[in-house]
């Protein structure tokens, strides 16, 4: 299954189970709290998201100022940014997902869990650039 098809399914079948879980949690709490509910978790969200951010910001700045490359902290704002996207969409599998983005501790596993799967790391993209001019060092002497 190709990554448009992975996605496509997504597309249709997450809003499809998030009504669905609407419905079935506002027929039991009621339609009222089910809406405050979604409301809750969006403010939550948006506050986790700025304190989160933030934080995140001055780990990127600080490893900049070391002279290294904060892959760690980039790919943690990447889940951060992807929580809070998921936070404001209404539901209760996104809010689920996007607080486990938002969470520190979740949140590092999942980096960690990205970093092993799918290998990044900073030399793999610095030393096979094939832009980049390849240079052969030693001395040379002129015969005529």
């Amino acid at each position: 299954m190709s990554l448009f098809q992975r996605l496509l399914l997504a597309f249709i079948l997450i809003p499809i189970l998030e009504i669905y879980l609407l419905i079935k949690v506002g027929s039991i709490i009621g339609g009222l709290t089910t809406i405050l509910l979604v409301i809750l978790t969006a403010i939550i969200g948006t506050s986790l998201l700025h304190s989160q951010g933030i934080a995140t910001l001055q780990k990127v700045q600080t490893t900049l100022q070391q002279g290294e490359m904060p892959t760690e902290a980039l790919l943690e704002g990447i889940f951060i940014i992807l929580g809070g996207v998921l936070l404001l969409t209404p539901g209760f599998v996104t809010d689920t997902v996007g607080f486990i983005c938002l969470i520190p501790i979740l949140r590092r596993y999942l980096v960690y869990w990205l970093r092993e799967h799918i290998q990044l790391t900073s030399t793999s993209f610095s030393q096979s650039s094939p832009r980049r001019p390849f240079t052969i060092e030693g001395d040379y002497r002129r015969d005529d």
